[in-house]
Parts: structure tokens; sequence; C-alpha cells
């Protein structure tokens, strides 16, 4: 069991967590929640021995391994599948050693455990895993280094489920990750058979995932059994009597002291008064609600209402490089208030369209018609980056209003989120979700037409999201959003449309239905698909070039599988050499039996090889024609 004792913790002076306690037992899974900057990651810091409480204790099992997201990308020329398989450090150092190991029973031992830990079966799951999170089996097997830094934190992530630590400690892992991912990481989670701790502002996956929350509110742990929506109910229902019993215990207070005040100095009255004294001495306050109401988020509203439809998209094909094309075929209608999800996995061209959409990007060829005067508003998390680190959000606001008196822009600045000293503060002192509300509300200070939100939920807590959530609804114009955030696409969205296939359909179904169609493709899929800056590009070109990049990956699995099964061969006749010595089975029963039974472990794991090398070849032989 992990156990969090009354500790104390306090970063650069401030106090984040007062004596908090919580138990979690083995088995668990916790959804770990709470205000943006409230200390859920140095909490994780101190469970991982990287930070020093100050009082408390913190006590974990002392054989549990402890798995997290790594904080680096990994990169080089190293496969993705084989960056995978080494975060087994155990299976990894079996393996090296096997290579070498000449003693009978070192041999054994290590074919023992091989067979125990299912080591042979190690690459189909570490394919799986990578699957789920959107890696085909031809991107498998491309080194790390051909992805980008998104990408590469999926590496880590999958690195991290395929070490399968005996406790998880997720730190929001689904910021890297499209809806696809989202929804297979969801299910994941929910069948881990160890213990693991998410921090995630996904109602979805808090609601799916998780059986547990532990809250950190006000410097205090709240551990609830359940899901989110009803430790969200029992929270509200909670605050609501605590406001009750605040006034009726002030009242009492009050009452108490009316007497105390009136009779104190009357001799016959005395010693009710004083007892009096000791009950508000005895009386134990109770926390007042604290308010702690999100700042609301407001879209302004267009001058002009426009006539529909406010953007037309006929038979277009878009892309970055002339001949090779993202999107093709596209046709296409928003009208006024459309609230319009795009769904398809990373890399199918969601980005070339609403860069299209917003005019960021010409077509090839078919024909956009756009309402007159029609003006776009487009948020990415990328163009956080564009902000002034050393301005204040005062300074933004200002250069949009040059001419605007000083109360003007500070009550804009306010609008925004940033009344008051916010208002001065440096943007590089700002958290992720501040910084994104200033950049939501310049991307829409002057009243569009039309939004496009790309992943605007990143660094939002669940609060937040549930204010940008508002906004969209309350916004007269027409939204574009591409999200993971299920919660928001369903709160919002009344269109869905599937960017997939170098095209855009749109998706009479529901979330759930498109939630079904992912989960019985994930693992199932056959192809090379476009990743990273390589989606950028287009990937067009002549049918020969698509054979040849067909091949290349079978060609390696071949390979792989032919290198498999001589080095199974190899381990096979050393577990021969050892049983073939005088008398084993007399001189050493327990020996023997651990030989045979790590050879009839290798013996199963070359049919597999070898069934994995028909397969592959086969496969090869039918791409060549």
């Amino acid at each position: 069991m992990l156990s969090i004792t009354d500790i104390s913790l306090r970063i650069a002076g401030r106090l984040l967590i007062d004596q908090g306690t919580a138990q979690i037992t083995p088995g668990s899974r916790v959804g770990f929640v709470g205000r943006n900057g409230v200390g859920k990651s140095t909490l994780f810091h101190a469970i991982r021995g990287e930070l020093p409480i100050e009082t408390g204790s913190i006590s974990i099992p002392p054989r549990w391994r402890i798995g997290s997201l790594a904080q680096e990308a990994p990169d080089g020329p190293a496969s993705l599948i084989s960056v995978v398989l080494k975060a087994d450090l155990e299976r990894d150092a079996l393996l090296t050693e096997a290579e070498t190991a000449t003693d009978p029973n070192r041999i054994a031992e290590i074919q023992t455990r091989l067979v125990d830990i299912d080591a042979h079966s190690a690459p189909a799951r570490a394919a799986a895993i990578l699957s789920g999170l959107g890696f085909s089996t031809a991107d498998q097997e491309r080194s790390c280094s051909e992805f980008s830094g998104g990408w590469r934190m999926r590496v880590a992530l999958a690195a991290t489920l395929f070490s399968a630590p005996d406790l998880l400690l997720l730190d929001e892992p689904t910021n890297y990750l499209d809806l696809e991912g989202t929804l297979w990481l969801e299910d994941h989670l929910a069948n881990y058979p160890r213990t693991v701790i998410v921090i995630s502002h996904d109602r979805d996956l808090l609601d799916t995932s998780v059986d547990q929350i532990l809250h950190l509110d006000r410097g205090k742990l709240v551990h609830y059994r359940g899901t989110y929506s009803a430790y969200e109910e029992f929270r509200a229902n909670k605050e609501l009597l605590d406001a009750k019993n605040v006034k009726r215990q002030e009242a009492e207070r009050k009452r108490l002291q009316s007497f105390v005040d009136r009779f104190k100095a009357t001799a016959s009255k005395a010693r009710q008064a004083q007892s009096r004294v000791k009950m508000l001495e005895r009386m134990k306050p109770i926390s007042a609600l604290v308010n702690q109401d999100v700042r609301e988020i407001v879209f302004p509203a267009p001058e002009k209402i426009l006539s529909p439809p406010i953007l037309a998209v006929d038979d277009v094909s878009v892309g970055y490089e002339p001949g090779k094309p993202v999107l093709s075929r596209v046709t296409l209608r928003i009208d006024t208030a459309d609230r319009i999800a795009l769904l398809g996995s990373n890399g199918n061209g969601k980005s070339t369209l609403v860069k299209l959409l917003a005019n960021k990007l010409a077509p090839f060829s078919g024909s956009i018609t756009r309402a007159e005067k029609l003006s776009i508003a487009y948020f990415a998390q990328h163009q956080l980056d564009e902000l002034v680190m050393d301005a204040s959000p005062y300074d933004h606001v200002r250069k949009l209003m040059p001419d605007a008196t000083e109360t003007k822009v500070r009550a804009r600045t306010g609008a925004i989120g940033f009344s008051g000293k916010a208002g001065d503060t440096t943007v590089k002192s700002l958290s992720g979700g501040e910084k994104a509300r200033l950049l939501l509300g310049l991307a829409t200070f002057f009243g569009p037409n039309m939004i496009i939100l790309d992943e605007p939920t990143n660094h939002l807590d669940i609060d937040s999201r549930a204010a940008l959530a508002e906004a969209i609804n309350e916004y007269p114009g027409a939204v574009i959003m591409v999200s993971h955030d299920r919660y928001l696409i369903e709160a919002c969205a009344d269109q869905l449309w599937v960017v997939a296939d170098k095209t855009v359909t749109n998706f009479d179904g529901d979330l759930n239905d498109y939630r079904r169609i992912v989960m019985s493709s994930r693992g199932m899929r056959a192809g090379p698909r476009d990743r990273a800056a390589t989606a950028e590009r287009g990937n067009g070109g002549d049918r020969p070039a698509k054979v040849k990049e067909k091949k290349i990956p079978l060609k390696q699995k071949v390979s792989d599988a032919e290198a498999e099964m001589t080095r199974i061969n190899g381990i096979i006749a050393k577990i021969d050499t050892a049983l073939s010595l005088p008398d084993l089975f007399k001189r050493d029963p327990k020996q023997a039996a651990q030989l045979s039974k790590a050879r009839a472990g290798a013996a199963n794991a070359l049919v597999r090889a070898e069934e994995q090398w028909l397969a592959a070849s086969s496969q090869y032989d039918e791409a060549n024609g």
C-alpha cells in the first residue's frame, strides 16, 4: 500500500500540502485532481523520492517498482519497438545475459525467469501498446529521430505502460494524444492490473478509467471512492451543507457571546456565563466555503451576423508540396452558429484542414467561397510560443488598442481574465492555463464570425474547461474545434467531421459510436500512415513508390523474424547441452526440471517466431507480385 501520512510540502516558501493524508491500496486506480498550481505534480516528485517532505511520511512497499512518464522524449536511431522493449529492464538484462551465459545452472535460472515473466510475448505486447497510441506496424520499425517531439512523447508513454510498474504515476498523459489515442488510453488504464495514480483534467477519463478520486484542495488531501462525477456531486452537497453549518454556527456563537456579555458581571449568572465561555472555546470552527469560482471565458460577439453559408469549400485539394496533397476532394459548408468537431488520428490532416479554413493555406485546386467581411479567429497551442515572455497581458492588449485610454485598456485586459495586478504580471510568470486564457482572449479580441480552436484544453483545469464550453455555447458565431477532450466535444459540437483517407466526411453517429469504431480498429491497422512532418508535406506519389514503401517494413519483419529464430535456436542449443550432462536428472532433479520447463518455453517461442516469419514472408512475396 502507498501510505501518505500527515505530510507537509513547501516549495519556495509556499505551503502546498498541509498535513495531507491518504491510503492507496494495491490495485487502486486513482484520479488525482485539483486546480492548476496547487501541488499535484509536486506530490508526485515526493512519492518518487525526488523532493523532501517537511513533516509526515510517505511509505511504499520495498519491492514496488515506480514508473512515470519521462521528462524528455526518447531520441536517436533506435526503432520505436526496441525503445519500448528496453523499458522492461529485467527482461532486457536477462536476454543480454542469456547471450553469453555458459553455466548450466544460470542458464536454467535465466530461461525459467523469462518464461515466468512471459518475455517471449513481449514484442507482441509492446506492438499492441504502440498501435493503441497511434503507431502503425511500419511506424514501429522507424527510428525515434524521424518523429516530432509530440510523437516521441507518445513513445515515452508507451514505454512506461509496457514496463507495467507496481505504481504507475501519470501526469496529464493525454496532452500528447489525439482523441483516438485518448480513448485507447482510457480503456487501457481501466484494465491496468496494478496501482495507478493519474493527474488529469479530462472528465471522461476520470469517469471511465478510475475508481477513486484524490482531491488536493486548499492544502488538504481528500480521498473518495468512486468516479469524478460522483465525487463532484458529493463535494457540491458537502459544500452546501458546510455553508449552512457555518451560518448555523455563527448564529450559535453570537447567541452564546451575547449571553456572556450580558451576564458576566451579574453574580447570580456568573457561573452560567463562564460555562458559555467554555462552550465557545470548545466549539470547533467549520471551514467556511472558500469562493473558488473560476473566471469566466467570454468570446466577443461579431458586430454583424453574416448570411449563410459563411464559408463553402468545393472539390478542394490542399497540401504543402505541389502534386502531393494531404487532402483531396474536400467539399463542405459552414453556416453561422455551426458547432463542428473534427475527428481523426493525428497525421491525417486535421491541422491542414483548419489552416485551409483559416486562410493560412491556399488550395491546389477547387474553390473556396467566403462571405464578405468574414473574420476568423485561430487558436492553436503552438501559438503560446508567440507570446512575448517579458511583456504583460496589459502590454499585449495595449498593442491591439494603441489609441485607447488607459482605463479602456485596463478594462479590456480585465475582461479577458487579467484584472488588477494580474494584468501587469509578465507572461513568463503565468501558468500554462493562464497563458492559454490570454491567447484565447487575444485571438478572439475583435469579435470574429468564426473561431477555430486546435486543442484548446491542454493547459486548462476541469473548471476552466467547463468555462470554455460555456463560452463556446454562448458565442453566436461558428466554431470549429479539434480536441481530445470528449467532454468538450459532447458539450458543444452538433456536427462531427472525420478527417481520414485524405478527405473529410460527415459522421452520422455520436461519440459513443465513434469510440466503438476506434476501439475495434486499434491494433488491427494495416499500411503506413503519415506522421509528424511527413503529414505536413503530403504523401502523394506514383504507385511504384508506394509499393516500394510498403515492401520496406515487410522485408524488415522477415529479417527480424529470422533473427529471432536464430536467437531462440541458440538458447535451445545451450539448454540441450545442459540437459545432456551425465546423471543430471539423478544428481539435481530440481535443476533438470527447471531446464526442461525453460526448453518447453523456448520451443513455444520458436513456434511463434516461425509463424511470424511465414506470415511476413507471404506478405513480402505478395508485395513483390
